[in-house]
């Protein structure tokens, strides 16, 4: 495991040729274990209901947006207007709102999304073991839950209220997911929000603790940066290029068998340079807003942060084809869980 001043030299470190030193190295692990192949996955929003204050989201209980979650006939319309572009691993994701979007709305949009996706995977608000034990029985696969920043200060300062104020309660999320048999999980940094350095050394040894006590599981990694909401900035990331660069190259070489995350918060150029680097997943043909793929039009929309990279799920896959990569458009399909 490096040290913090070893991660601290190396992304202050203006060298060109340590950067291209990275690059080579993060490539050659990336095409070892994963050849040249890139899963894609589409982000799908049920609700913005929020119950917690978190200075950087779009979603935050007190933002005066138009509220909206999504009923079991609009899901289905959402769902199947990503399904008929041959995505078949899904994003589920809510505001955090227990009060909302309790468990029984998640299992009833899972048992839903079943009929159009091999993969269903949640981003929502945390959860207790036997909870997790439900949706993973309902046919969820994954969970995706970033601790935004390990700084336990920092993260008090920018958590002013609500369930996700509670620090502990969500650095052991991802644990009790595991032990509820969460097939992967995918922990992450908001990268903007604290010191960089310091956020990826306690990401690494969070995640060094869960292949060690949980090994069955697969796990990624996401970095996402600050971004504006509506062209209005809640939060500022003075992360650049360079350095996203070097914290994925990074992530690559200490830990070959992880997937790598690359949303669309990233700019097309950004996401195209990076392929064949260290990532293996990308959001495709991504929308933020609850209903924004079919129920509600553009200039009503009220996106959880802005998109850099617009491109549809069909362009992507052709660009990936053109490079010389294979699309993945799902990593398994279930023959025995109940359905």
């Amino acid at each position: 495991m490096l040290t913090i001043k070893e991660i601290k030299n190396i992304l202050l470190n203006s060298d060109r040729l340590l950067t291209e030193k990275l690059a080579g190295e993060a490539k050659s692990i990336t095409e070892q274990f994963f050849g040249r192949t890139i899963s894609l996955y589409t982000p799908i929003y049920l609700s913005n209901y929020c119950s917690s204050h978190c200075t950087y989201c779009g979603f935050n209980s007190h933002n005066k947006i138009k509220r909206i979650k999504l009923s079991l006939e609009e899901m289905r319309r959402e769902m199947e207007k990503v399904s008929a572009t041959g995505i078949e691993h899904i994003l589920l994701l809510t505001g955090e709102s227990y009060e909302a979007t309790p468990l029984e709305y998640l299992k009833a949009a899972v048992n839903a999304a079943k009929e159009y996706f091999s993969v269903i995977s949640l981003e929502v608000h945390p959860m207790e073991t036997a909870e997790y034990r439900e949706l993973f029985s309902s046919g969820v696969d994954g969970i995706t839950i970033y601790q935004e920043t390990y700084d336990s200060i920092r993260y008090k300062e920018v958590h002013l209220s609500g369930k996700k104020s509670d620090y502990n309660f969500r650095l052991n999320a991802p644990e009790r997911a595991a032990a509820a048999g969460m097939r992967y999980i995918t922990l992450g940094i908001l990268l903007g929000l604290s010191d960089a350095a310091e956020d990826l050394l306690e990401l690494f040894r969070h995640l060094e603790y869960m292949e060690k006590t949980y090994p069955g599981v697969e796990y990624s990694l996401s970095f996402p940066r600050l971004r504006n909401i509506k062209g209005k900035e809640f939060a500022r990331s003075d992360i650049d290029d360079i350095t996203l660069f070097k914290i994925i190259c990074l992530a690559r070489i200490n830990f070959p068998r992880v997937g790598i995350n690359l949303s669309t918060r990233e700019n097309q150029n950004m996401r195209d340079n990076l392929l064949g680097i260290g990532v293996t997943r990308m959001s495709a043909g991504s929308n933020t807003s609850v209903g924004g793929y079919d129920i509600n039009p553009a200039n009503s929309q009220e996106p959880q942060f802005d998109i850099k990279d617009s491109r549809s799920a069909e362009a992507i896959m052709a660009l990936l084809k053109a490079k010389g990569f294979d699309p993945i458009l799902t990593d398994w399909r279930s023959i025995n869980r109940q359905q």
